[in-house]
């Protein structure tokens, strides 16, 4: 099936989920550095990078929620793609509940350092992150959704069973010539 919202053929949500992925997993690594040097710099950084990933993550659930809700009940893409969404909220609200810890501090202070908690939400916030893009992997690649008209929306998972589609569905002539 492909996806229902389009930019130049292309699905939206693949293109946008690159952003708030790569700034929240960054405020992480920030995060990771604070901790490692003492910089409260590293953390200030990180506090803006999930900001704007915050953000960026609910543009492109808006464009996910739209792919989600054309997928046919009673498929296992629509039950993987339920994961996928409520595994991506709740690291979203993860990040959300660790930006706010950090908001207590001055916009502009980069001599505060965050609280634990908000350390440790970030961390479980990209671990359930990485969780929910193994799901959104197994839409794409194992179940073909957005990508093929011809997706096998039942696949079996490819934790346990090889090859779902006989041909690579990224190389396959959908249109051949008359």
């Amino acid at each position: 099936m492909e996806s229902k919202a389009k930019i130049l053929g292309h699905a939206i949500h693949p293109i946008l989920i690159v952003f708030p992925l790569g700034l929240l997993a960054t405020a992480v690594i920030f995060d990771v550095l604070f901790l490692a040097t003492g910089n409260r710099t590293w953390s200030f950084v990180a506090f803006w990078m999930i900001a704007a990933g915050l953000i960026g993550g609910l543009v492109a659930a808006l464009f996910g929620l739209i792919d989600y809700l054309n997928i046919p009940n009673g498929t296992r893409a629509k039950r993987i793609g339920m994961y996928h969404g409520l595994v991506n909220l709740c690291a979203v609200v993860l990040f959300a509940l660790s930006f706010y810890l950090r908001w207590h501090s001055p916009i502009d202070d980069t001599t505060t350092t965050p609280p634990t908690t908000a350390l440790l939400f970030s961390f479980a916030g990209v671990l359930l992150a990485l969780l929910g893009g193994w799901f959104g992997g197994e839409l794409v690649e194992r179940l073909g959704v957005g990508v093929s008209p011809a997706a096998d929306l039942n696949a079996p998972s490819s934790l346990t069973h090889g090859k779902a589609f006989e041909a690579d569905v990224r190389h396959r002539d959908l249109h051949p010539t008359r």
